[in-house]
């Protein structure tokens, strides 16, 4: 009997050992776990956080599909006419001044007129900081379209949702105007059209309708937008908005060019761009 209770013992304390060992064998790994979850997390929160800040960009092509009418054609050279709130306007071009001058211009923000004789860069750039008008006026003749925004009224989402027609985008370019009468003001030559809101659909309306438009609603079809450099106009260092109000000396609307002003591509005043 002792040999027979000896053999039990022996055989169930066996067992347990084995079940213990099977039973450590089967512990979570926790850490495992905790790793694979905290990874899952992360890419959870990059995820969301492009989807969120790529939405823009990604709904400008529907904004852009939905605007495509408003493109310009031989039979309808300016459809920007037909967007409800435009405002029009005939101005002359190629009138330069010198850059330590202003004009006293006739609008705000102003949409042609005498103006500086280097363009502001228009290559699609979001200016960080408010612009010379001086300069930006010049690239408007040039077949820009110019997006100014009062900085006090439109922010995050909505300034997101203006770069997202910006950015990169040829005859393009975008600047904060303090003391705008509107949270929103689009601009290219002779036009002007002023909004509450970035979500509008008439802003890009008014991009398909003028921006690079061939049939003649801007003085200079062809010339360029590109940097013109240091000395010039630098893009990186741009010359700064004056938000006083011009003094007695300010050019008048009707100037007809100051002496010594270079002309388009460094010509003599009124010279043409290259190509015309």
């Amino acid at each position: 009997m002792a040999n027979g209770t000896t053999k039990k013992k022996g055989s169930s304390a066996v067992k347990a050992a084995k079940n213990r060992s099977v039973v450590a064998g089967k512990r979570t790994p926790w850490g495992t776990i905790i790793g694979v979850v905290v990874v899952v997390a992360l890419l959870a929160g990059v995820v969301t956080y492009y989807l969120v800040k790529s939405a823009p960009k990604r709904d400008q092509a529907s904004r852009d599909e939905a605007a495509a009418a408003f493109a310009p054609t031989a039979s309808n050279p300016d459809p920007s006419k037909k967007i409800p709130g435009i405002v029009i306007k005939q101005y002359t071009g190629q009138l330069h001044i010198l850059p330590t001058e202003r004009v006293a211009y006739d609008q705000s923000p102003p949409f042609g007129g005498p103006h500086d004789q280097s363009w502001a860069t228009c290559t699609g750039v979001v200016y960080p900081e408010a612009v010379r008008n001086e300069n930006m006026v010049h690239s408007l003749e040039h077949g820009t379209v110019w997006i100014a925004y009062n900085p006090d009224q439109v922010k995050d989402d909505q300034v997101a949702l203006l770069e997202a027609r910006v950015k990169g985008k040829p005859f393009t370019m975008m600047s904060p105007y303090p003391g705008l009468d509107k949270p929103i003001s689009l601009q290219s030559w002779g036009h002007q059209l002023k909004l509450d809101s970035a979500d509008d659909p008439r802003i890009d309306q008014f991009i398909a309708a003028l921006r690079s438009n061939p049939n003649g609603v801007y003085p200079e079809i062809g010339a360029s937008c590109d940097a013109l450099g240091k000395g010039l106009f630098d893009p990186a260092n741009p010359p700064k908005f004056d938000p006083s109000k011009p003094g007695k000396d300010a050019k008048p609307m009707d100037y007809k060019g100051s002496p010594g002003a270079q002309g388009e591509q460094g010509g003599m005043p009124g010279t043409p761009p290259a190509g015309q």
